[in-house]
């Protein structure tokens, strides 16, 4: 296995003695490492931490060959980093790339001379070659997209890091014997140069990087003592960065938000309101500065244009390992159908155990199947939630953690930027309005403490105003803004408050793009969480017949916004009847038939088996002829929650609908396989309900005389079974 390391600053001393000792011992102390190739291609990771450094020493017997065509290629790209951008770190970056290509040199001219080196030479050029990696982590994160404010604000630790791995190297060739190395003359007066050169290089701290770090402290200084920023001061700091879009200032906050995601040790944890601060800095940055914003040019951009909410039915507990019981971010399913984690059933298999860990059932197999449909759902229920599950190693962000701001710098830039965006939506023009409606969208994306700010500075009002514009971008920002909003109880009742209901339906209904129509189901599934605001949605006449439409037209992320803004009406009993007479039954069965969606066959089955709990839902679902349907989806779902909607389902078709439904469910010899696997592994409430629904189907055929039983049972004029 590897040895990755992270940077260690210890003293160059202690470095020394190290290599040395390498040169002493020689192979027989060295561990076994991956291959060079191996090791190049994880320079490519992007699943680290910027300034964290993983690299990994050369394997045991490296062949000279390769180790030197490894470290010119790696050469080559530090070289490379010449003609990229540093903001900051500019003489440090260009001073350590030159000390690089004039080692390359010397490398070059040994691998074309041919010549035979001895054990310990090629040992020292391994430590060269762990140190270059460091260094290319570096340069790569001093000209990563993005990170500009964060390399500013980290600049006495880079240069530091500097002076470390360019001493590293002279160390490296100070114990290389050179003289035993025939490169000519020249080349290794040169070679000798760059070692006195890295010993004695300072890597100072570049003087303007400082003074505007400093700037950025002061600005942070004055958010938290609740003083507003002047404008020539920010822009002062962005003219340094480079810092001159949208586009621009937005790419520096999503780095700063991926920093504060990755799990921190505890130094780490203490950046944590750091790396906050700054994200409110930029966030107030990118809302007041910057006037304008160009959809086409935000491709990559956090939730532009076509990025629509999805809604779900599902429970988050299907989602959680049964092992670990935390959320899965790489979902696989062994030989026995269940599905685990892939890093906790691989401890699990690596302890010895070949059982399932839920079934108690001998493994057949040690071979892990990737549940991609699994992984999907779980990445879009945790992008809808504010959770950030996507690299191993990365800290949970739960959404609830947002309540409170992470700094009291965050809150101060958080409550001036929605004071802004408040007054730019009311005096600002059409394409000022259009833009605060959409800073409006972001802020309030996945942050309850920004909702609350955004709500209590007055934006509701002006954005249900912007729903009756004729301009389609202007009518989508300001629908989805409100969705964001809705989802704020404070939110939910400026909405409501203001008249914003009819107008929020005459976008469901007439909206300016099917996008807008989409975003409008989304938030009346919000509104609907409220128990009086189902009564009132309900008694909306354009409501529930707006969703069925949507059903029909909607793309697949609209069909499950309306499936499940339906679903949220239900729990409202009056609304049953009103749902069953727009149609709904029809479309929902139609979709159990024709898609290929799991996430929406699940939400389509849960609006039936909710339907199904009265008399009426049972006989509109019976005359669809679906019986048959749903029994095949219960012994096909690959989820957990379908499996469970289809039981609950039938369940109540057979109180409901009587002997007629039972005598066609009992006639399928396939049922009684995943009813009595539900009856033992499924939740309690489901198991409940699956060991009901065996004994409704057994007491059916002890009672059943034979002839009844051989005979094809007569139907009520409602049951049709296709």
């Amino acid at each position: 296995m590897p040895r990755v390391l992270g940077f260690s600053s210890g003293a160059p001393s202690s470095y020394i003695c190290g290599v040395r000792r390498r040169v002493t011992e020689g192979k027989q102390s060295s561990p076994l490492f991956h291959s060079c190739t191996s090791m190049i291609q994880s320079f490519s990771r992007t699943d680290r931490r910027a300034l964290t450094f993983p690299a990994v020493h050369p394997c045991e017997g490296i062949a000279l060959e390769t180790l030197l065509s490894s470290l010119i290629a790696l050469s080559r790209d530090i070289c490379n980093y010449q003609s990229k951008f540093f903001t900051t770190q500019r003489r440090n970056a260009r001073e350590t790339i030159r000390q690089i290509g004039i080692l390359l040199m010397y490398l070059e001219e040994i691998r074309d001379r041919g010549l035979i080196l001895s054990d310990s030479i090629v040992l020292c050029f391994s430590e060269l070659h762990f140190t270059y990696q460091k260094i290319q982590f570096l340069l790569e994160d001093c000209t990563r997209e993005g990170a500009r404010l964060w390399m500013l604000m980290k600049s006495e630790f880079i240069a530091t890091q500097f002076r470390v791995l360019i001493r590293a190297v002279a160390t490296a060739l100070d114990v290389t014997p050179l003289s035993l190395i025939d490169v000519g003359g020249e080349v290794e007066e040169l070679v000798e140069l760059i070692a006195k050169q890295a010993r004695k290089a300072k890597f100072e701290l570049d003087p303007n990087d400082e003074r505007a770090s400093r700037q950025v402290l002061s600005i942070l200084n004055q958010l938290e003592k609740g003083i507003e920023p002047e404008l020539r001061a920010l822009k002062r700091v962005l003219d340094y960065l480079k810092i001159r879009s949208w586009a621009d200032c937005n790419k520096e906050i999503k780095f700063l938000e991926d920093q504060n995601g990755f799990e921190c040790s505890d130094c780490d944890l203490r950046e944590v309101p750091f790396l906050s601060s700054l994200v409110g800095l930029m966030s107030y940055c990118r809302g007041v500065i910057f006037d304008t914003f160009d959809y086409r040019n935000a491709e990559g951009q956090t939730d532009v244009r076509g990025n629509l909410e999805t809604l779900s039915c599902l429970n988050p507990e299907d989602f959680r390992c049964p092992i670990s019981l935390e959320l899965m971010t790489d979902p696989v399913t062994v030989s026995t159908g269940q599905t685990y984690d892939r890093c906790s059933i691989k401890k699990w298999l690596k302890a010895g155990n070949m059982i399932c860990p839920k079934t108690g059932k001998t493994l057949t197999s040690t071979e892990l199947v990737p549940n991609s449909s699994l992984r999907k759902l779980i990445h879009q229920f945790c992008a809808k939630n504010g959770i950030s599950l996507a690299r191993s190693g990365s800290r949970s962000r739960d959404i609830t953690r947002t309540i409170v701001p992470e700094s009291a710098v965050a809150a101060e830039a958080m409550r001036f930027l929605s004071k802004f965006l408040a007054r730019r939506l009311v005096f600002g023009t059409i394409e000022q309005k259009n833009k605060a409606a959409y800073e409006v969208r972001l802020l309030a994306k996945s942050n309850i403490f920004n909702r609350a700010c955004l709500v209590k500075e007055g934006t509701v009002l002006p954005l249900l105003n912007l729903l009756s514009s004729t301009k389609t971008s202007t009518q989508e920002n300001a629908i989805a803004a409100l969705l964001k909003l809705s989802k704020h109880i404070t939110g939910k009742n400026e909405i409501i408050e203001n008249g914003g209901l009819s107008l929020i339906l005459k976008v469901l209904n007439m909206g300016e793009s099917l996008e807008s129509r989409q975003l409008a189901a989304a938030t009346l599934f919000y509104l609907s969480s409220v128990e009086e605001y189902r009564k009132l949605l309900g008694e909306a006449p354009e409501a529930i017949p707006g969703l069925v439409k949507l059903i029909k037209e909607g793309t697949t992320c609209g069909k499950k916004n309306a499936v499940v803004a339906i679903f949220g009406l239900l729990f409202f009993p009056e609304n049953h009847q009103r749902v069953l007479e727009a149609g709904t039954v029809p479309l929902l069965v139609d979709i159990l038939a024709s898609s290929d969606k799991p996430e929406l066959i699940t939400d389509t089955l849960a609006v039936l088996a909710t339907l199904a709990e009265t008399v009426e839902g049972t006989q509109f679902i019976v005359q669809t002829s679906s019986l048959r349907l749903i029994t095949g989806i219960l012994q096909s779902s690959a989820t957990r929650a379908g499996k469970e909607y289809c039981v609950s389902m039938l369940l109540s078709l057979c109180i409901n609908g009587g002997r007629e439904v039972v005598a066609v469910l009992a006639k399928d010899p396939l049922l009684m396989a995943p009813l009595y696997h539900l009856s033992t592994e499924g939740t309690s409430h489901t198991s409940k309900k699956a060991r009901s629904l065996l004994k409704i189907l057994h007491n059916f055929h002890e009672t059943s005389t034979s002839e009844l039983m051989n005979s094809s049972i007569p139907q009520e004029r409602f049951v049709h079974v296709q």
